[in-house]
């Protein structure tokens, strides 16, 4: 008689389940989604702080990075043997140095320019209404010079009076701001140095604080990543002004040497705007063009423009921006016209500022995200099986389409005798 199996006991049956691992990695996946959430909002919130606070952020910023680029001479004057105090004292004063003898020797020579520049403009505004807008007309039929006709413009402020007098006070109201805004660029003028000096000064605190506020478990990540940017930021900026330093003295040296009057001035704003892609090229072909056409009127001068320009988009792309500046950073120039953008339309001059090292440090993190989510399930998928293993039996080669060889037959055994 077949025996039945015994009922399970009440304590088996009041054991937990353990759960199973599909749930248990259900689990993980919400807790880690939350708390990326978290830091997204955290982040978030940082963004707006930082946008109402420009205004008060823009000195503090542009110390940081000064004093960002003056640390690691700091560091190599300490191995030397001087203590802290006296290697911050040393690069700040020759900092200052640099500077004072930039304004000594650029302020008279912009200075010049800007007074000859006032000079022409009764040039310049004849060769627009008599050169350029008949001209204009010529090409496209369209009647310019109608608008520009006082007597026509005076018909018109009197049919929108009532506009005009909001414009007006539109424009009272932004030169009125405008002149806030000189007081507090005066302000930030006078509180960058000091805030560059403390912050050389206490560079090393500032960072093993930073670093204290980040867990343990990601500690060697997130130094990792900041040692990558800290190359990738030293190489862009240090090359980048580099780059902007020599092509302006080349733009100036160029149009001075074809004759143009003002042309020091379009140079060096051309050289300052050459961390912007296609805007520094641009600043002197326009205008180096301009001037040329209205102080001497000549195909020469026209030339000896191009030339210039030519010359230094050659210099430009084939041997300093290579050499100064590499490929390390990985910034495009669609990349950096964006974040320059960007950066003026969200934050103003400190989004400017930072612009090109917050892209510069994004490409990082990004190249590093990439890197992750490529080794993650959610791009690899579930993890296949193994496939089982296979024993190889050594066995004779066969020909497909031809029968198996016929195996040997056994050895007879001999007669010993």
């Amino acid at each position: 008689m077949a025996s039945t199996p015994p009922a399970p006991s009440a304590s088996a049956s009041s054991r937990p389940v353990p759960a199973r691992p599909d749930a248990r990695r259900a689990l993980q996946d919400i807790a880690t989604f939350f708390r990326r959430l978290q830091w997204g909002l955290l982040l978030l919130l940082v963004g707006a702080l930082v946008w109402a606070l420009t205004p008060v952020l823009t000195p503090f910023a542009a110390a940081l990075l000064l004093a960002w680029m003056g640390d690691p001479v700091v560091g190599q004057l300490q191995a030397r043997g001087l203590s802290r105090n006296a290697a911050v004292s040393l690069v700040f004063t020759a900092m200052v140095l640099v500077l004072v003898l930039l304004i000594l020797v650029l302020v008279p020579l912009i200075q010049e320019q800007v007074v000859v520049l006032a000079d022409s403009m009764p040039a310049y505004l004849d060769w627009f209404l008599h050169t350029a807008l008949p001209w204009l007309q010529a090409k496209t039929g369209l009647n310019v010079t109608t608008w520009l006709d006082p007597d026509y413009l005076i018909e018109m402020i009197k049919r929108n009076w009532k506009g005009a007098g909001g414009i007006a006070s539109q424009v009272l109201g932004v030169i009125t701001h405008s002149g806030f805004t000189v007081l507090g660029w005066v302000a930030n003028i006078v509180l960058i140095p000091f805030l560059t000096f403390f912050f050389l000064r206490d560079w090393n605190t500032l960072v093993q604080r930073a670093a204290g506020l980040v867990p343990r478990e990601r500690i060697a990540t997130v130094a990792t990543l900041a040692r990558e940017s800290d190359a990738v930021l030293g190489s862009f900026l240090r090359g980048q002004f580099m780059v902007m330093l020599s092509m302006g003295l080349f733009y100036a040296t160029g149009l001075w040497m074809v004759g143009l009057d003002v042309g020091v001035v379009i140079g060096l704003l051309a050289g300052l705007l050459t961390f912007i892609p296609y805007i520094g090229p641009l600043t002197v072909l326009l205008g180096g063009s301009i001037a040329a056409l209205v102080q001497f009127g000549d195909w020469p001068h026209l030339l000896g423009v191009l030339a210039v320009w030519g010359i230094g988009q050659l210099l430009e792309s084939y041997v300093l921006t290579p050499k100064l500046v590499g490929d390390r950073v990985g910034l495009g120039p669609v990349t950096v016209v964006f974040a320059v953008m960007a950066g003026g339309t969200l934050f103003g001059f400190l989004g400017m500022l930072l612009a090109l090292p917050v892209a510069s440090v994004a490409n990082v993190l990004i190249r590093h995200l990439h890197a992750h989510y490529t080794e993650s399930r959610f791009y690899l998928g579930e993890t296949p099986a193994p496939p089982p293993e296979i024993a190889i039996v050594d066995a004779p080669h066969r020909v497909p389409g031809r029968p198996a060889p016929a195996s040997a037959p056994p050895a007879e055994p001999t007669d010993p005798a």
